[in-house]
């Protein structure tokens, strides 16, 4: 896995102040994507010790709420493994802290991952730019939606997402 940034102190990419991990690698491509340099799956740095303690020390923080993971796209194939290995530490370490992750892909096609036994929300759905609306919160365009992981495979129907927050969407 590689990533581009890490961010501390972020309020724009879930909900509380938040780490967010910009990993590298994504197949979406999404027309008006704010972060193209994301796409390309060998750029940005390896996601080695000294980033992972540098999130670590951000979650040992009382006033971090959580992590986000965003990019580029958690879920693409060069960055699975990684962050499914590395959102099971922090949640074994920080059980108490929420898990957020972007994706362009559609629940529906994700719901069954394992990784999403410890996530708690999902933005899911490509960036597309006719939709955009600076009025959402924690999305870019309408189509996306907001949803609320641990709900939602609680259900009889894990299909039918439950969303984060409502009165948001």
């Amino acid at each position: 896995m590689r990533y581009h940034n890490i961010t501390k102190d972020d309020m724009l990419n879930g909900d509380g102040l938040r780490v967010v991990l910009w990993v590298a690698g994504c197949d979406h491509c999404c027309k008006g994507c704010q972060n193209p340099l994301t796409w390309d799956p060998d750029g940005g740095l390896p996601f080695d010790e000294a980033a992972k303690q540098e999130i670590f020390d951000q979650l040992d923080k009382s006033y971090i709420s959580g992590i986000t993971f965003s990019g580029g796209d958690p879920l693409h194939n060069a960055n699975r493994l990684g962050v499914r290995a590395l959102i099971g530490e922090i949640k074994e370490k920080y059980p108490d802290k929420t898990i957020w992750v972007y994706t362009g892909s559609k629940w529906e096609d994700i719901w069954h991952y394992p990784i999403m036994k410890n996530v708690d929300v999902v933005v899911d759905g490509e960036y597309v730019q006719e939709l955009r609306d600076t009025k959402l919160l924690w999305k870019g365009s309408s189509n996306q939606r907001v949803i609320d992981v641990q709900a939602t495979l609680k259900q009889t129907d894990p299909l039918k997402p439950v969303l984060h927050c409502n009165n948001y969407e």
